[in-house]
């Protein structure tokens, strides 16, 4: 077999092998993916980092811890969403271990549990923080709308809801992927 630079076979230029060297397309895509997939679980991980923050504040007084300097925030209390949302992140570890293992069955679930656990209560969030936001947005009066620190709570909310539809979206649509390539190799992982 010829070589670039290296010593060549009489009658042959080298390009006969590199039909060889090809990679299937569904490796190729089953590599790019689950590359893919660990940025955007780390952006999870970095929204859940978030969301503890903002419950920090109601996970210590259930456990009666004071802290001044967190109940001087004032943070408003949690709504259930939030809860569940963080629930999420469990399935995250369900992901890499499918991604390491090309498993097709742990995909599938990982998938179903960020549209249960992840979309669902954001798209949730989404419509309570509406008439706040539209009203805010429409006519900019900060009156009978819930404000914390002097900014508009549901538009604060709206900061992070962007970023979790996005990265719940491109999750699944990246773990489509894989479970696409995955299924085109013939052998089924369960």
């Amino acid at each position: 077999m010829a070589s670039r630079g290296g010593p060549m076979v009489t009658g042959t230029d080298g390009t006969d092998y590199s039909h060889r060297q090809r990679i299937a397309a569904q490796y190729q895509i089953s590599a790019q993916n689950k590359s893919r997939l660990k940025y955007c679980i780390f952006f999870h991980y970095l929204l859940f980092f978030v969301m503890l923050a903002k419950l920090s504040a109601d996970i210590l007084d259930r456990l009666d811890i004071f802290i001044l300097e967190i109940e001087e925030l004032q943070i408003p209390k949690p709504l259930i969403w939030e809860y569940v949302w963080c629930i999420s992140l469990l399935f995250t570890f369900l992901g890499l271990t499918a991604v390491r293992r090309n498993r097709i069955a742990m995909m599938k679930r990982y998938m179903l549990g960020i549209g249960v656990f992840g979309l669902l209560p954001i798209f949730y969030a989404i419509i309570y923080y509406l008439p706040d936001v539209w009203r805010y947005v429409t006519t900019g009066e900060t009156e009978d709308i819930a404000l914390w620190q002097d900014y508009p709570y549901g538009l604060l909310w709206y900061g992070f809801i962007i970023q979790a539809v996005q990265v719940h979206l491109f999750s699944l649509y990246f773990a489509n992927n894989l479970v696409s390539a995955w299924s085109a190799r013939g052998t089924k992982r369960e």
